[in-house]
Order: C-alpha cells, then sequence, then structure tokens
C-alpha cells in the first residue's frame, strides 16, 4: 500500500526531508491549494510571502518531475482532501510535517479523527521537538539563557537525510479537483523583483554564500545596518526550503571562528525557544505573554500610525527599516528592533498592530518569531527586554548606520544630507539642508514626536500603569537609556 505525502507550505525541499525519506518509492505527493490561504483577499495580506512561496512551489514541483514522480495540486480544504484521497487511494499512512502554531495543530486534530490510518507528523520545523525542552522540574522555560542551556546539554546534532534519487509516479485517484501550481497572476498580483527567490535552490546558495564568507566576521557584522552581512536565510528557514539542520550542520562545521559560529547558532537557539514557548503558550498570538501587560493603556493615533507604517516620522532610520519592509519584504535586523521600539515606546502603538503589519508584509513573517519579537521589544514576552529600555532612534542610527547608507538606499530624498546630519536632519543648517534638497516639512517631515519627550511621556505611563515602585531599583541596574544590544540579538521574526 502507498504512503501519502502531504507539503504544507513550511517543508518546500527533498533534502533532510523526514516525510519524503520514510515515503518509499511509491508514494503520492501532495500539495493541497486550500482557499483558507490562495485566495484574493489572503494574497492581499501576504504578497511577498506568497511570492516566495509560489516560486518554492514551482521548483519542487519540477524537483519531483526530475525523479519521475509528480507533485499533485489539488483545491479544497485540508481537513476534507486529505482524508478522502487518503480513502480514494488506498493510503497506509499520511506523512506530514508537524506545525507548531495551535491553529495548524488543531486543523491536523481534525484530519487525523477523520481518516482510518495513522497521520504520521515528523519534527522538522525545529532542532529539537517544541516542548521537549524542561527545567529540572518539568517546566517550560521562560529565559532564554536557561533554555540555550538546558538546549545544549540536550542536543546531538544529526546526519541529514538525503533526498531521493529516484520516485516511481504514482497516479491519481479520479474525483478530485487536480490543478496547475499556483501563480501570482491568479490571485491578481505582479512579481516584486525585491523579494528574495523562493526555492531549494535559492536557498542552497545563499547558505553557501554564508558558511563561504559572511560567518566569518558574523558577530561584529550583522548590526551593521548598511551592508548585506547577515544569512538572509530566514524565509529559507520559515518554507522550508532549508530544514534547520542543514544551518545548524554546516555553520558548526565550517571553519569559522569559534565566537562567530556560536553567535549564529545562539540565533537558531532563540529561534527554538520562540517555537518552545508558542507551543506550551500558545495564547500568545492574541495576548502578552506576561499577564500583567493584558490592559496596558496603548494608545491610537492614525496619523502617527500611518507616518510609521510608510516611513514619515522624521526619524530617518526608522522610516528606512518601514520603506525597506514594503518594497524588500525584508528588514534588518537590527533595524526591526529600533522600528518596534520606536512604535511601542515613542508613539505607545499596541505591538500588536505592529506585529501584523510586519507579518503582511515580510517574506520570513512566521507566527512564532514574528511575535515573540514584538513582544520581547515592547517589554511584554518572554524573556522580554525591560519594559524602561527604549532605543534612542537618533544613536542608533548613528551607531550602527555610520556613513548613512542605509538611510540613503531607502530614504532616498536624504541621499545627498551630509553624513554628520543624515540621522538627525532637523539638525542640518538651512544651506547644508538646501545643498541637499531637503525641505524639512515638504519633501521629509519633521519628528513626528520628540525623542527626550516621548521617551519621558512613555516612563510616566508605564511606570503608573505597572505602580513600578519596585522599579526603580531595576532600571538602577539597567539604564533606560541603554543603546547596547542584548546577548542575543531578538529580530521581530526569524535569524538574521
Amino acid at each position: 500500500m502507498r504512503k501519502i505525502v502531504w507539503f504544507r507550505g513550511k517543508d518546500l525541499r527533498l533534502e533532510d526531508h523526514p516525510a519524503v525519506y520514510a515515503s518509499g518509492p511509491m508514494a503520492l505527493f501532495v500539495f493541497v491549494v486550500d482557499p483558507y490561504f490562495f485566495n484574493v483577499d489572503r494574497a492581499e495580506k501576504m504578497p511577498h510571502r506568497l511570492q516566495y512561496m509560489i516560486e518554492a512551489l514551482g521548483e519542487l514541483e519540477e524537483q519531483i518531475s526530475r525523479r519521475g514522480s509528480r507533485l499533485w495540486f489539488i483545491k479544497g480544504r485540508s481537513v476534507d482532501v486529505i482524508p478522502r484521497l487518503a480513502k480514494a487511494a488506498s493510503a497506509s499512512e499520511v506523512l506530514a510535517m508537524r506545525w507548531t502554531e495551535p491553529f495548524g495543530r488543531e486543523r491536523d486534530r481534525r484530519i487525523a479523527d477523520k481518516l482510518d490510518i495513522p497521520l504520521i507528523l515528523h519534527e522538522g520545523e525545529t532542532l529539537m521537538p517544541p516542548g521537549s525542552i524542561r527545567s529540572l522540574g518539568g517546566r517550560p522555560y521562560s529565559v532564554y539563557s536557561h533554555f540555550r542551556r538546558r538546549f545544549m546539554d540536550r542536543y546531538s546534532q544529526e546526519p541529514l537525510l538525503p533526498a531521493p534519487s529516484f520516485l516511481d509516479r504514482s497516479p491519481m485517484p479520479d474525483g478530485f479537483d487536480i490543478t496547475d501550481c499556483p501563480t501570482l497572476a491568479d490571485f491578481g498580483l505582479q512579481a516584486n523583483l525585491e523579494i528574495q527567490r523562493g526555492g531549494e535552490s535559492h536557498a542552497a546558495k545563499r547558505l553557501n554564500v554564508f558558511e563561504d564568507g559572511l560567518v566569518q566576521n558574523y558577530s561584529v557584522n550583522r548590526n551593521d545596518l548598511g551592508r548585506d552581512n547577515t544569512s538572509r536565510l530566514s524565509a529559507d528557514l520559515k518554507f522550508g526550503t532549508l530544514s534547520v539542520r542543514q544551518v545548524w550542520n554546516r555553520i558548526r562545521e565550517s571553519d569559522a571562528p569559534h565566537e562567530e559560529k556560536t553567535t549564529f547558532l545562539n540565533e537558531l537557539i532563540w529561534r527554538e525557544f520562540n517555537y518552545s514557548t508558542l507551543w506550551d503558550h500558545p495564547e500568545i498570538l492574541r495576548r502578552p505573554f506576561k499577564p500583567t501587560w493584558a490592559d496596558f493603556p496603548w494608545r491610537w493615533d492614525p496619523e502617527r500610525w500611518r507616518a510609521w507604517m510608510t516611513g514619515h516620522t522624521g526619524y530617518p532610520v526608522v522610516d528606512a527599516a518601514a520603506r525597506q519592509l514594503l518594497q524588500s519584504g525584508f528588514v534588518h535586523n537590527r533595524a526591526r528592533m529600533i522600528s518596534a521600539s520606536f512604535l511601542t515606546k515613542h508613539l505607545q502603538i499596541d505591538f500588536r498592530r505592529g506585529e501584523a503589519h510586519y507579518l503582511r508584509w515580510l517574506t520570513d513573517g512566521d507566527w512564532a518569531q514574528n511575535t515573540m519579537g514584538w513582544q520581547w521589544a515592547a517589554g511584554c514576552g518572554a524573556d522580554a527586554q525591560p519594559w524602561f529600555r527604549i532605543f534612542n532612534p537618533i544613536t542608533q542610527g548613528k551607531k550602527f548606520d555610520p556613513d548613512g547608507s542605509y538611510v540613503r538606499r531607502w530614504v532616498p530624498e536624504l541621499a545627498g544630507l551630509e553624513t554628520r546630519y543624515i540621522h538627525a536632519p532637523w539638525e542640518a543648517p538651512p544651506e547644508a539642508l538646501s545643498w541637499a534638497g531637503v525641505t524639512l516639512g515638504d519633501n521629509y517631515p519633521h519628528p513626528i514626536v520628540d525623542h527626550p519627550t516621548a521617551r519621558k511621556d512613555y516612563l510616566e505611563t508605564a511606570r503608573a500603569y505597572m505602580n513600578a515602585e519596585t522599579a526603580t531599583s531595576e532600571e538602577d541596574t539597567f539604564s533606560a537609556s541603554a543603546e547596547g544590544s542584548a546577548g542575543v540579538s531578538r529580530a521581530t521574526s526569524q535569524p538574521a
């Protein structure tokens, strides 16, 4: 009896794919074009992710075809299609990769209840199964450093599973709505040439580039906003065009200095921590991890929200991050933190609005990584930065974009401004602004808030809400004006 391998959008590869490896040569390979995800309205809410996924699906279809088989695209709801297909094909098992998200777990429960055969969910989204790292008392960790130590004690590097060299073509039973691989045109979208190319071959090339050079100075260069010194593997991990085990093994075994490898591998463990936290606390997709933040008095100002979304706050590094997101589907990790801090602290706008906006436009948008990153920035998440830590967008810009190349790339109206004024154009004398063609309030806005005033206002609001009389000693220990990076660079999505 044959098996069904169900690709589900987070496992779009053949290399190191446990379900494919376990399937045997006669498997039926399917992808369900579920209208919940594949419709015009949904496409507008995830255009960059959809573009990457469609490219990755196209390459997966080609790779399976080259090996003699076919990837079948079936229209319909997964909860209906998979049980019906299993019965029609007289399958012995349905094999798939486990999802961590609560809605994916519920979908799998419903399908398993309808099946008369096993639904085998293989691990692979993470290095270790979410929920498997526990304290000695058997409890989930809420502090990353403790999680990391336990992870390193327990994790044993495993060999990769080879991709199959040959696959027999298994026929599709009658009665199913078979379609071609989806295209952007199906959803009224046009390709954005700024978006990272999707597919297993492109992911492999990015990993090669990172291993061969960029990882050598990762700990130093990863925060340089104006240089492409990060791995750019986050979307590949999100869609599974690379397995996290492939990335871990390659970097762990590379000839890079120990410190550089450790810095990057810590990012992968932070990713593990996020998935583990979501597994144990699925409610964090709706509300803060820390219950004390449930009723924080966030403000709502549509004009300031619009300025932040479109990149017109008057703070160049914040605006560069906003425009990079909209135009390219990616934001540099450091810029994500600056941008998130500005929205939640300077503007006091609910982190969930920023979280949803990023999830809409990020190519690497992932539920666990995105919500954990935003809650970290706001101060309400697991192992979050202190709530009174507020990034100064001016000094952050000067430190991590010292020559202004990041701002000039994404805020071209400031491209001609002298470097010493690029992160605070309002400080430039009239002649410098005129020479650069900058007219504040016309082709570039004045700051929508004053940094010292906004900082003071937020701290007063937060202290009043927290009734934080006991926070004084904590603030003395960790200065509210601290600008340094936390031990792990908490991106608002996946590892940089």
